[in-house]
């Protein structure tokens, strides 16, 4: 007898809806073999699927695959970051009914694409060997209700990047482990040079707050039977919240929207120091600065700061491949996102092109990654050591809740006024009060 197929709502009412477990280095395991058909056309003919995604070096990890494949081609859109418009865009799409066949969503918007019935469920496409080949808790991360809803592609532990030279200038010989250093070298950084700053606040992405906030102990979601509990406002949030506030109302960070071009230049003239970010924010980093050679060689990777200097980290981002509702190419899709994220030929092309620095979510190809990146700009620096010391250090009490798109729109829309007479807190309270409205709204149980 089969098994019944269950629905994306009753998946995410039933699941006990994915933990994160810290991603230590000893789960770090060798692992089996191939998870991939070939698909086809019966007519001779290479079977063509659509890919929406903007992750650094997506394009060269397409232009491989064409190159390599006969049977299957993909065609590449690229579309906006997920937070900045491109799952609006894929949203809208799967309403449409004209989605692409597959494409990228970090694991915080899985819950919310699943409980929407825009993805489809691949189970019969992840094969044990296939799901060997990934951390276990990156297939946690892409599963629910005992289902496999996409592929993993990275993790995407916290780092701290700075800028060695101007640290140096303002006294600053190391850099912070504490929460209570970075403020302090905050203030040396800015009575040494009026115009620079340690590093940003984005009011346009609330990925990062929603990192600190992991890092701090918060569990926004937990599930409770088939019911969700909903706790953003708490004293763990609230206390990474009046932290940051205090830092943007002393002008000691800066407010500008992620990877703008405000961003950049500040970061180009030397007015920027620091950059909070994850491990894959290394090749942003890099590629943002290319224009800006005496950079090279200055910048430097660290631990994110702790609250009490003991390693500890949450994951800001990290990415996946799903494939459509609308798509009835699903073997395909699956046959190119298995190839971009478990072979060798396809962590290089994305990594060689030096815009990329992911950590790989299979960790066979860790080395890939680190010998394909050039660390010229970091000094020669061996970062991918530091980004493996993070990722064991992740907490692993933080799982996401079912619709993240709401929660993360109040806070953004929030955290825009901030420097307005906004605050912060505002942004918790209204992420508190719309995140249960929206679970409600989808037929969802919220536990008291």
């Amino acid at each position: 007898m089969s098994t019944p197929r269950i629905s994306p709502r009753r998946a995410l009412r039933l699941a006990a809806v994915t933990t994160v477990s810290a991603l230590s280095l000893s789960l770090l395991a060798a692992c089996g073999g191939s998870g991939s058909d070939a698909a086809g056309a019966s007519d001779g003919k290479p079977v063509t699927i659509t890919f929406w995604g903007w992750a650094k070096g997506t394009q060269d990890v397409v232009d491989a695959f064409n190159a390599s494949h006969k049977d299957v081609q993909v065609k590449f859109e690229q579309i906006p970051a997920g937070i900045m418009g491109g799952y609006a865009k894929i949203s809208d799409a799967s309403k449409a009914g004209n989605a692409p066949d597959v494409f990228n969503v970090e694991y915080a918007a899985l819950p919310d694409f699943v409980s929407q019935g825009a993805v489809q469920d691949i189970s019969k496409l992840v094969s044990p060997e296939l799901k060997a080949k990934y951390l276990p808790q990156a297939v946690q991360l892409t599963s629910l209700g005992g289902s496999s809803w996409a592929l993993p592609l990275d993790a995407a532990p916290q780092v701290f990047f700075y800028r060695k030279d101007i640290f140096a200038k303002a006294g600053i010989t190391t850099p912070p482990k504490t929460w209570d250093e970075y403020r302090a070298d905050a203030q040396k950084l800015k009575a040494a040079d009026p115009k620079t700053r340690i590093g940003t606040f984005f009011p346009d992405d609330p990925s990062p707050f929603e990192a600190f906030s992991w890092q701090a102990g918060a569990q926004w979601f937990a599930t409770s039977g088939d019911a969700w509990k909903v706790a953003i406002d708490t004293p763990e949030t609230n206390h990474v919240g009046d932290y940051w506030q205090k830092l943007v109302s002393d002008d000691l960070v800066r407010l500008h929207p992620s990877f703008s071009q405000q961003w950049t230049a500040s970061l180009q003239k030397g007015e920027t120091a620091g950059y909070l970010g994850a491990s894959w924010g290394g090749g942003v980093l890099k590629s943002s600065l290319a224009s800006t050679p005496e950079a090279s060689g200055k910048w430097a990777v660290a631990p994110v700061p702790t609250w009490d200097g003991k390693p500890a980290s949450g994951m800001l981002g990290g990415s996946t491949f799903a494939v459509s509702k609308n798509s009835k190419k699903a073997e395909a899709a699956v046959e190119f996102a298995t190839w971009a994220t478990t072979t060798p030929e396809g962590i290089k092309a994305r990594i060689a092109s030096g815009t990329s620095s992911l950590y790989p979510a299979a960790p066979d190809l860790v080395p890939v990654a680190k010998d394909a990146f050039n660390t010229d700009f970091y000094g020669g620096q061996d970062i991918y050591s530091v980004f493996a010391d993070a990722a064991k250090s992740i907490k692993p009490t933080w799982q996401w809740g079912p619709v993240m798109g709401v929660t993360n729109n109040e806070l953004k829309n929030a955290f825009g006024k901030l420097g307005q007479g906004g605050t912060i807190q505002a942004g918790v309270d209204a992420a508190q009060k719309g995140t249960v409205a929206e679970i409600r709204n989808r037929g969802l149980k919220v536990a008291q």
